[in-house]
Parts: structure tokens; sequence; C-alpha cells
């Protein structure tokens, strides 16, 4: 068995001509189905028909998403249960199945965790591609550089976002935002971006004092329009 962990950026429009040339070799493609109205689900199954290709739809095993005490805890069990569930459709068709992973699998994703851990069950080959990603876009749409010349970026969640200020953090690209809670930090400037590349795409940029009430409504209106929304923004000191 093969497995091919395909980065597919948002949608059909990001698929680079590796990846397109990677499709052609694959049997079928696994996605994971989080319910009625899945619109993540119904982007790989565009790619899919597009390219010829039976996507399998694999329920999503609950996760606590409650901010649980044991965060990595409730993580792990997650991805457990997901493997389960994978593991069998891989016995049951064999083959060659690819996984299309929003953006880019390098950024926090779990499919390349969940595909180790099935090559320790089953004999599978597997290999990753690169996508284009939503630190990339983002930096694109607001036509910036994330960094300062000769100075790093640190990528952090909403989750950790606290510490990394306190750690002495001044450049961050924060993604996975629950909430945007920026107490605190009215003097930093702000690149924020949700649904990027989508029909629902949302951008602002200012100062975090000035822009703060525009970012929350702008991330709302991508809320009402998609249904979904997943944004990030590059947050830098003054």
């Amino acid at each position: 068995m093969r497995v091919r962990i395909l980065g597919a950026g948002m949608g059909p429009q990001h698929l680079t001509c590796e990846v397109v040339e990677a499709l052609r070799t694959v049997d079928y493609i696994i996605a994971a189905d989080k319910g009625s109205g899945d619109r993540l689900l119904a982007v790989r199954q565009a790619i899919a028909v597009e390219h010829g290709l039976e996507v399998i739809p694999v329920p999503d095993p609950p996760r606590d998403r409650n901010d649980p005490a044991d965060y990595p805890g409730a993580v792990n069990a997650w991805h457990e249960a997901r493997v389960r569930a994978y593991e069998q459709v891989l016995r049951e068709r064999g083959g060659t199945a690819a996984f299309l992973v929003w953006g880019d699998p390098a950024f926090y994703d779990s499919t390349i965790r969940i595909v180790e851990q099935l090559a320790t069950r089953l004999p599978i080959e597997y290999d990753v591609l690169p996508g284009i990603s939503a630190p990339q876009l983002l930096a694109a749409r607001h036509r910036v550089v994330l960094h300062s010349v000769g100075q790093p970026v640190h990528l952090t969640t909403s989750r950790g976002l606290r510490e990394a200020v306190a750690a002495g953090q001044t450049n961050l690209v924060v993604l996975l935002n629950r909430v945007i809670d920026l107490a605190g930090l009215e003097d930093w400037s702000i690149w924020w971006g949700a649904n990027l590349a989508t029909d629902s795409e949302e951008l602002v940029a200012g100062r975090v004092g000035d822009v703060l009430d525009e970012v929350h409504a702008a991330r709302d209106r991508a809320q009402q329009t998609a249904g979904w929304v997943m944004d990030i923004y590059l947050l830098r000191a003054p």
C-alpha cells in the first residue's frame, strides 16, 4: 500500500504541478467528514471530481474542544481514533490513497503524524508534497514580508500567543484562532486575513488599537458568508 500526503492550498486553483502529477498515481482520496455542511470536505470532493477520483469520507471522531486541562492528551486521543478509522479503510481498499491537506502539511496539521502511526500497523510507503500555506497567502494578500531584515518570525497559535509575547517574541504569525484577544497590544501592528483565497475572504491591517473592532466585524462576516472561518494574522511590535 502507498499513501500520498498532498498539500492542497485552499482548493483546486492552488494545486501545484507536482501535486497534480501525484494525483494521477492515486486510486482514491481519504477525507475526514465532520458532518453536514463540511465545506472542507466539499473542496476536497471538487478536487477529486476534477481529477476523476473517488473520495472516501470517514466520519471524524469527536474531540474535546472546550479547552481541556490536558490539551495534548485530548489531541492524542483524537489522533488515535482517526488512525483506527483510516486503518480500516486502507485494509479494505489497499492500493494508493491520498490525503489532501488544507494548506500545507507542515503547519499545524496532524496528517503526517497520523500516517506515521498507520505505517507502524500496515505495510505502507508514504510521501509528502507541499502546498500553498496560509502564512504565504497572508503575506501575498497584504504585500508584506513576514519578518524584518535579518530577523526571525515566530509561528504560534492563539493558545500560545501570550506565552510567546511574554518570552520576548515581537514578530509573530498566529494561526488557529478560537478568539482574538489582543488586550495590552494596542500599539502593535496587525495584518489579518480570514478564509484566504475564497469567496468569503476578508482582510484588515493597521494599528491593533485602531482596527481591532474592524477585525472582529470582518471575522463575523466571513463566518456568516461561508458558514466557517479560518483566520491568521501577522502581529508585530512597534
